[in-house]
């Protein structure tokens, strides 16, 4: 508790746009808000260990928030005062806190879903298209000065007809589905589990290797944790239909960067669109020199309107802690934590 007898919220990176700061100011009526003097991880430890924290009860945390704290691992959480209960994060994916670490903190762990669906979607379709079509090329060209180059860049592929296979169907995979269903492509998924029919809205669900096998579009949708770091990888590529075209709009270390470039390079996969990378901020340098590559850097929530829609989603999880002692929308790993 503070000297007021309020208790306390940290604030670990910024909050961005007016209406969202708005409603975080407006916290100040059932909190002290707080923000750490530290600038990198050794400080924010030190800072923990001196007290100048203790009393903070929940953390709203960004994902740029790492550049002080680095992970939210067991170093970190074992010095996080006593008091802390709840960890906010803005973002729908949230690997940089250990979960189950927390767990065995009592540490409840929110993210911020539903609210990044279309912004992410609109992305992944911008890349699927764009990596289709082959248009990377022909924009390098032009940026050139070279209009469609000295040779004539590869045709492209059209959309219509194509089988797009998701490899995650929660709300993002979803959304994309029902926009590039817009272009003629057949949906198909796969998913821990089946979805209904009404979730699914026509996708059809097959098992892992047959989605490799006969997608000519696969987009990765799906979280990472430690299941599914490097779920594709040189076995995957080699199940994949030749001129297989891949959309990453999850987190690059699903996928093994080093490995698709060795498959972009023999052929298996025809064109990549990338807005998420292994070890960002660095980019593989066979990623980087390929001209079939789209890349992107982490824009799939860059938006006034999304950013701004997270930013409230995730203090509207801070209020539900501090009024009612839980989680607007606490991660799936938690969902049976009391």
């Amino acid at each position: 508790m503070s000297s007021s007898g309020k208790p306390r919220i940290l604030l670990l990176g910024e909050i961005e746009h007016e209406p969202a700061e708005k409603e975080w100011q407006s916290l100040s009526s059932l909190a002290e808000l707080v923000t750490p003097k530290a600038k990198n991880r050794a400080d924010f430890i030190k800072e923990c260990k001196s007290g100048q924290l203790d009393g903070v009860v929940a953390i709203y945390r960004t994902f740029q928030s790492a550049s002080t704290t680095g992970r939210i691992d067991e170093e970190i959480v074992k010095v996080l005062p006593k008091s802390v209960k709840f960890i906010a994060h803005n973002g729908a994916g949230y690997d940089q806190i250990d979960v189950p670490i927390c767990t065995e903190h009592g540490i409840h762990i929110s993210n911020v879903p539903t609210a990044v669906d279309d912004a992410t979607a609109d992305t992944g379709v911008f890349l699927a298209l764009g990596a289709l079509r082959g248009f990377n090329i022909a924009l390098l060209n032009l940026r050139k000065n070279e209009f469609r180059g000295t040779t004539a860049p590869p045709l492209g592929h059209d959309p219509e007809g194509k089988v797009l296979g998701i490899l995650g169907m929660g709300g993002i995979g979803r959304n994309m589905a029902r926009k590039l269903r817009a272009f003629d492509m057949s949906v198909q998924y796969y998913n821990r589990n089946k979805l209904s029919d009404e979730m699914a809205d026509g996708a059809k669900y097959v098992q892992f290797e047959e989605l490799l096998k006969t997608s000519d579009v696969i987009s990765l949708n799906l979280p990472l944790n430690s299941h599914t770091r490097h779920i594709i990888s040189t076995p995957q590529f080699k199940l994949m239909k030749p001129g297989v075209v891949i959309v990453n709009t999850a987190r690059g270390a699903v996928m093994d960067e080093a490995a698709l470039v060795e498959a972009l390079d023999s052929g298996i996969v025809a064109s990549v669109g990338l807005d998420v990378y292994e070890n960002e901020p660095e980019i593989h340098p066979g990623l980087m020199k390929n001209e079939k590559v789209m890349l992107m850097p982490h824009m799939g929530t860059y938006t006034v309107e999304t950013q701004t829609a997270m930013e409230k989603w995730n203090i509207s999880n801070v209020r539900m802690a501090l009024e009612k002692g839980k989680l607007r929308s606490p991660v799936g790993e938690q969902k049976d934590m009391k």
